[in-house]
């Protein structure tokens, strides 16, 4: 009955069925723990963003790479700007998400020499890209910045790839420890993004708050891996009945079109036997006919027969 199910093709498809199932609930769990993740990210950049401001050299140090516990986090730093070391960050989006420009990158020197990065905010990139671009200039004297502490960019926790060879004062990742070669003086690890005091005719564009109320998609994905997992083995069984079912149809057809060729036959026998037989055209056993048999009778012996009529 199911024996089918021992051919190659069935034999293929089980085994196809059979490794989808583990590997959709893996998949399942994996945009499980991507919701997790970003619950988690969402939870910490709101707890950072309610804390008190701290000076920045709480958090940081030359050299030193930032906790995750520490992303986020509101701090100060005063100081002077350094414009002779400041460069741009290329590919960067502004606020809209669409516009493509540049980062400006300023080092901020503090009282005791040491230098912190400040993402002064988003440029547009302008026509021509193998120059450094004009830059709103950066207040003089003395400031207090505030913004938040972010963690030194790398290629592989942002995905973006370090070009070498760019235009002078152009760079792809904020990275202290690479600009404080640049710089010439120790530099505190990760840079300030940041949020005051805002620029005279919002230019440069900071950047704005990071996201933290939206969860995405994945818990959603997840559920979707799993109700696939679970839909394998029903289709499978599925597929099985209806070749079971498809199989058993043939065969009864096969077995009716093996049957009609033989009762045919039989019928053709018996119409030509009983139409043989069953035919009476009017002879009878001694082989005369009805009318030869009336019209010519034989006198019994000893009587002469009556004379016939004129």
């Amino acid at each position: 009955m199911y024996r089918f199910l021992l051919s190659r093709q069935w034999v293929i498809v089980t085994l196809v069925a059979l490794l989808l199932i583990p590997v959709m609930i893996k998949l399942g769990f994996w945009q499980l723990h991507r919701h997790q993740h970003k619950v988690a990210q969402n939870q910490l950049i709101a707890s950072s963003l309610a804390a008190r401001p701290v000076p920045v050299t709480e958090l940081t140090a030359p050299g030193r790479t930032l906790p995750r516990h520490d992303m986020w986090r509101t701090v100060t730093a005063t100081g002077t700007f350094d414009t002779a070391h400041e460069v741009v960050v290329r590919q960067r989006t502004a606020a809209d998400e669409q516009s493509i420009g540049y980062y400006v990158l300023s080092p901020l020197v503090l009282g005791d020499g040491r230098a912190v990065l400040v993402n002064r905010g988003w440029i547009s990139a302008g026509d021509d890209l193998t120059k450094f671009p004009d830059v709103p200039a950066a207040p003089k004297g003395k400031v207090t910045v505030t913004g938040r502490m972010m963690a030194d960019e790398t290629t592989a926790y942002s995905g973006i790839k370090d070009t070498k060879g760019l235009p002078p004062r152009q760079i792809m990742l904020i990275n202290s420890k690479e600009l404080a070669k640049r710089i010439g003086r120790p530099t505190l690890g990760g840079y300030i993004e940041q949020t005051g005091p805002k620029p005279p005719g919002g230019t440069p564009e900071l950047v704005p708050e990071p996201d933290h109320d939206s969860i995405g998609p994945h818990m959603a994905y997840a559920v979707q891996w799993w109700l696939f997992a679970a839909a394998v083995p029903v289709g499978w069984t599925i597929l099985v009945r209806r070749e079971r079912q498809d199989r058993a149809e043939a065969a009864a057809k096969e077995a009716r079109e093996a049957a009609e060729p033989r009762e045919s036959g039989d019928g053709e026998d018996g119409a030509d036997g009983n139409g043989e037989d069953g035919r009476t055209d009017g002879t009878d056993d001694s082989g005369e006919t009805g009318e030869t048999a009336g019209r010519t009778r034989t006198a019994p012996t000893g009587e002469t027969p009556a004379p016939s009529r004129g």
